[in-house]
């Protein structure tokens, strides 16, 4: 690791838990869609702070996709890291499962990359430390986070 950059893993949340309950279910019975991008928002802004060490907001959500349903009783796992950094913003991938806490099974019900911007003691953008990855995986990652941004920076033109 170099002073000047750091790795995924430095800034990861492995696990931010969350018990489903009755009153977090829609009309379906399923849980409350908005309650879930909450947690994703909340989860990927601790992972950006720790990286950047500066206050962030929310930039971008890239995509926030809902691949299964999670249920009354299953317990929501949270996963994030942060994918690559620019100047002042940074990609954080998040995975969310359902997992059912009596069988132990999981099943993978959203992926979600939002991008955060670090602020400075003056409420302006400001430089975070670039991403080293390491792994295949995190090398994966970062290659993927340069085409959503070139693609998202597309979309504003």
């Amino acid at each position: 690791m170099s002073e000047t950059g750091k790795a995924p893993s430095e800034s990861a949340v492995e696990q931010n838990v969350y018990k489903v309950f009755p009153n977090d279910l829609n009309s379906e019975y399923t849980v409350f869609g908005g309650l879930v991008m909450g947690l994703c928002d909340r989860t990927a802004l601790i992972v950006a702070e720790r990286h950047s060490g500066r206050p962030c907001v929310t930039a971008a959500v890239d995509s926030l996709n809902f691949l299964a349903p999670a249920r009354s009783g299953d317990t929501l796992i949270v996963k994030a890291a942060a994918n690559r950094a620019w100047r002042s913003s940074m990609e954080i991938g998040v995975h969310v499962a359902a997992e059912n806490s009596r069988t132990g099974g999981a099943r993978h019900v959203v992926s979600a990359y939002l991008t955060f911007v670090a602020l400075g003691e003056d409420g302006k953008p400001a430089q975070v430390p670039p991403i080293e990855p390491a792994t295949r995986t995190e090398k994966r990652r970062y290659e993927e986070a340069g085409r959503r941004r070139r693609q998202r920076l597309k979309g504003r033109r």
